[in-house]
């Protein structure tokens, strides 16, 4: 599992691909460092792959963590 940040909201994103928006719909506000948090567990670590995120996202780092801690079983060491 790891933390990966995106200049952009991605599910807007790719609802706005697909054209599945709603009307009223609106990308999520990116937080203070331009970025949006995302778990992800599928793919986690690579690099060379398209990043498809396993959670919203997060304004903060520190959100992303506790939501990803919240998700798992056992604890998480993260490096």
């Amino acid at each position: 599992m790891d933390i990966v940040g995106l200049p952009y909201d991605f599910w807007f994103g790719l609802a706005q691909t697909d054209e599945q928006l709603e009307p009223g719909d609106v990308a999520q506000p990116l937080g203070t460092e331009g970025l949006l948090y995302y778990v992800r567990f599928r793919h986690a670590g690579e690099t060379e792959e398209p990043t498809w995120p396993d959670s919203e996202g997060h304004a903060t780092i520190e959100a992303a963590v506790r939501s990803a801690e919240q998700r798992t079983p056992s604890q998480i060491i993260w490096a």
